[in-house]
């Protein structure tokens, strides 16, 4: 069996877990105040402000984790160019070894897609985000004839006993369930049971085989019973708000979630955008001036603050739409210029001269001030994502 161990959580000693305030006093400071309008650029800052991208945080790693309520993980080094964006002085080595103690895991959960979080976010989550597994399921997969409970308790006793690979959990269901399509029933046991990908896979420049076991077994405990959907979505509007239902929906791929918003109603603020949608938000989370200053930010290939909204004009320009299509070769993450989506950048490397280059195509117009703070913030992720280089270079590329 796979030894478990305590969970300890270090904590900055100014800051605190998000918690919510009260109905009662909510409802006194919020009773029936109007829907206020916000415009597009109030609505980008405060999403950078809480998404610590206005300015770099100092909170410790595993506090802004937990902060964000995760991050996309699909791609398992996303995270560290996520953390690093976010905050001053971000060392790589602190979120490997906090995967290797098991303070953090990845896991599916939001979308039925691998984020990273607290081992404890992933057993409260886990459970409120197993509608989307199961519909995920039946779309991709036929289970008629299965003896589903049978399945599962096998797969798990197999994935407690050690690790396993996808290759390996299909050979041993095929042996034990002969007649079954294998493939089939290894997706049942990865969105029934509550499973981890464990290290090395997601360490610092550093992966391997996705390997999987029970949490509730890496983590030593089990998965939150009866726990709070709305403690959450309060979560999300403290750290993606102001936001509409759908966008929740979005975050998350629940159904059924304007009636939990409605429930919270009392307890949350009320905006109308520009294109007269409701968005919620807690009354004292912090909306920035809009003409606040936004730095230049390089984001990974997958981030929750481009991918968590159904309606993600608080982030692009409307005045151009150029398609990203235009551009050649796997995009690795995205550029923020004045909080807005500026293009997309990508990794070179030389291996003759040993020169890493990071090609920014960019959408909206390179006026000398994106060309100089780009080019310096562009420079300092070079050092970071290629530190082993003998040299750096960075190069834009107008998108027509």
């Amino acid at each position: 069996m796979i030894s478990t161990f305590p969970h300890s959580k270090p904590h900055s000693p100014t800051w605190q877990p998000f918690r919510a305030p009260s109905h009662a006093s909510l409802r006194r400071q919020n009773h029936r105040v109007p829907a206020d309008l916000l415009t597009r650029r109030e609505l980008n800052r405060a999403t950078l402000e809480r998404q610590l991208l206005l300015r770099r945080s100092d909170l410790p790693v595993l506090d802004a984790v937990e902060h964000l309520v995760g991050l996309q993980a699909q791609e398992p080094q996303d995270p560290y160019t996520a953390l690093w964006s976010r905050l001053d002085g971000f060392r790589p080595e602190e979120l490997s070894n906090l995967l290797e103690r098991r303070e953090v895991v990845r896991s599916a959960l939001m979308r039925s897609t691998i984020h990273l979080v607290s081992g404890e976010d992933c057993l409260l989550l886990r459970p409120l985000m197993q509608p989307v597994l199961d519909a995920e399921l039946a779309r991709y997969r036929d289970l008629r004839g299965v003896d589903v409970d049978a399945v599962l308790a096998f797969g798990r006793k197999w994935l407690e006993e050690r690790p396993l690979n996808g290759t390996e959990l299909r050979a041993a269901l095929a042996e034990r369930f002969p007649g079954h399509d294998a493939a089939d029933l290894a997706y049942a046991c990865r969105n029934l049971i509550p499973l981890v990908q464990v290290p090395p896979r997601g360490l610092w420049k550093r992966s391997g085989q996705v390997r999987t076991t029970p949490a509730e077994s890496w983590l030593g405990r089990p998965v939150v019973a009866g726990p709070s959907l709305g403690d959450v979505v309060l979560r999300y509007f403290a750290v993606f708000g102001p936001a509409a239902v759908a966008d929740v929906a979005a975050w998350s791929r629940l159904t059924g979630l304007r009636e939990v918003v409605e429930r919270l109603r009392p307890r949350l603020r009320s905006f109308r955008d520009e294109r007269g949608r409701e968005l919620f938000d807690l009354p004292d989370a912090l909306r920035p001036d809009p003409e606040t200053p936004a730095p230049v930010r390089f984001l990974p290939e997958y981030d929750n603050v481009l991918l968590s909204f159904a309606d993600r004009g608080r982030f692009l320009s409307v005045q151009r739409r150029t398609p990203l299509s235009a551009v050649e070769g796997r995009i690795m993450g995205t550029v923020l210029h004045d909080g807005f989506l500026f293009g997309v950048w990508q990794l070179q490397r030389d291996r003759e001269s040993g020169t890493a280059t990071v090609l920014v195509s960019h959408v909206e117009r390179l006026t000398r001030r994106a060309e100089q703070s780009v080019g310096v913030e562009g420079r300092r992720f070079l050092r970071f994502v290629a530190d082993d280089a003998s040299s750096h270079d960075l190069r834009f590329v107008a998108l027509a």
